[in-house]
């Protein structure tokens, strides 16, 4: 990159989580005696010293007969992600089945493949038959004796950074008996399938839904069931199901929140009960139960309330109409923290009046000594999708007051208004042909520019979704 700013736009998924990804990569695609063997002769050539992806690159090539140059030419100077696709064939009357791997894309990959069988026994559980090593691209076309396994999964142990596809008699396997898979890696690897199936438009997002709800209320690995929660509520339920299929969504979540609750009673997963409240205080579309929740400052069987779980129960509530200006000023008084003063913040931003959503939105674009954290808070708490009418009026004039606040208040700012602000609700060809028009202002900062392009992408990803 030319310089500091421009590093800056690419944080901090492309260089953690995807660069942790592509190293592990090139520790499987190397073998892992000759990755360490690199590294070691690395560290004892630079040491006390600053080394170039030359040097490194030169240290691994010492270790081994594989091409790291070209590997390093086709992971860190290529842009995207590829996709890997099985095609299984099992003719009738043959005894044994072949796999054949498409990709899409440039990348070599060295991978793992899962072949699975149903549990003899429990046929809702399912049996490690093998665990094949494969490099792609290849010619070479995998012939395997026996019957066509129940399962098989690409990337199983998550060597490499690509998506894989599911044949179809896999995607009928895991759509069933997902929880039934052993390992929690192998799991994880199998909802992030699923998810990017959905963002791609090849797997319904209801159907994605209808398998949290069949399996998550047995998970016991906190990182699935939040990543699964965390997607199915903010993406799903937010942005790639109708309108009028909103109601059904959150109500799935909020019954797979109560399933686990009613598991986590005995108080041995404490993590898995806070992700279950939290969750359920997101998705809630009637305010009884949170309610009480508030009022007793406790959830029956755990937790007690702490001022995180207090200001995130409020903002619903304020969704929800069943809160006003005096409870959010009580609540400020009972925690005049700064944490307090965002919570405070997104509450009124929250409150379903044309009153109130005017104010934020002259606090938002008007009010220049509104503090960074104060700006985020209030403009998370603006747009509700379930306040859709409420705030139509404000999406078009989104793009030029955001313009105009980058511009004068600088790049954190304008950042956030990309980051925060945006209308993301309104998934609809007007929103997104506004955000197209205001990319081609030459007055928008490159900060707010990156942001709004990150955006209008998702923006086009949720309306292709509903088509």
């Amino acid at each position: 990159v030319p310089d500091t700013a421009s590093a800056l736009l690419n944080f901090d998924g492309i260089s953690y989580a995807k660069g942790a990804s592509a190293l592990r990569q090139l520790v499987a695609w190397l073998g892992e005696k000759d990755f360490l063997a690199g590294i070691n002769t690395h560290f004892a050539r630079h040491k006390f010293a600053n080394a170039s992806l030359a040097d490194f690159i030169d240290s691994l090539a010492a270790h081994t007969d594989r091409d790291v140059r070209a590997w390093a030419d086709a992971w860190l100077r290529t842009t995207g992600i590829d996709t890997l696709t099985p095609r299984i064939e099992d003719p009738e009357g043959a005894n044994g089945w072949t796999l054949t791997v498409d990709r899409d894309g440039s990348r070599p990959h060295h991978v793992a493949v899962g072949v699975y069988d149903h549990d003899p026994v429990d046929d809702r559980i399912l049996e490690l038959r093998e665990l094949l090593d494969l490099d792609v691209p290849s010619d070479e076309i995998i012939s395997a004796g026996g019957t066509r396994p129940a399962l098989l999964l690409l990337n199983d142990a998550d060597l490499t950074y690509t998506k894989v596809r599911l044949d179809d008699t896999s995607l009928e396997t895991v759509l069933r008996n997902l929880s039934g898979i052993p390992e929690a890696l192998t799991r994880a690897v199998v909802w992030n399938c699923l998810r990017d199936m959905v963002r791609d438009g090849e797997l319904d997002p209801q159907a994605y839904l209808a398998t949290a709800g069949a399996h998550l209320p047995a998970e016991h690995d906190l990182a699935i069931v939040q990543g699964v929660l965390a997607f199915a509520r903010t993406q799903i339920a937010d942005h790639y199901v109708a309108p009028e299929d909103r109601p059904e969504a959150l109500a799935t979540l909020t019954t797979i929140a109560r399933d686990l609750l009613r598991r986590t009673e005995d108080g041995s997963e404490p993590g898995m009960r806070l992700t279950a409240v939290r969750t359920l205080v997101g998705s809630a579309t009637q305010p009884d139960t949170i309610a009480a929740w508030l009022a007793d400052d406790t959830v029956p069987g755990g937790p007690v309330l702490d001022p995180e779980l207090r200001w995130r129960i409020l903002t619903r509530l304020a969704v929800l109409g069943a809160v006003g200006e005096s409870d959010i000023d009580a609540a400020l008084a009972a925690d005049p923290s700064a944490t307090g003063e965002e919570g405070a913040a997104r509450c009124r931003a929250a409150l379903p009046t044309p009153e109130a959503k005017a104010a934020a939105w002259d606090r938002l674009f008007h009010d220049d000594s509104l503090s960074n954290y104060l700006f985020s808070a209030t403009a998370q708490g603006f747009w509700q999708p379930e306040q859709a009418d409420l705030v139509a009026e404000y999406v078009t004039r989104y793009y030029p007051e955001a313009v105009a606040l980058g511009a004068r208040r600088g790049p954190a700012i304008g950042e956030a208004a990309g980051r925060y602000a945006f209308p993301a609700h309104a998934v609809d060809e007007a929103n997104l042909k506004a955000g197209q028009a205001c990319l081609a202002d030459p007055d928008v900062i490159p900060l707010l520019r990156r942001k709004l392009v990150d955006q209008l992408d998702d923006l086009s990803r949720a309306l292709r979704i509903r088509r």
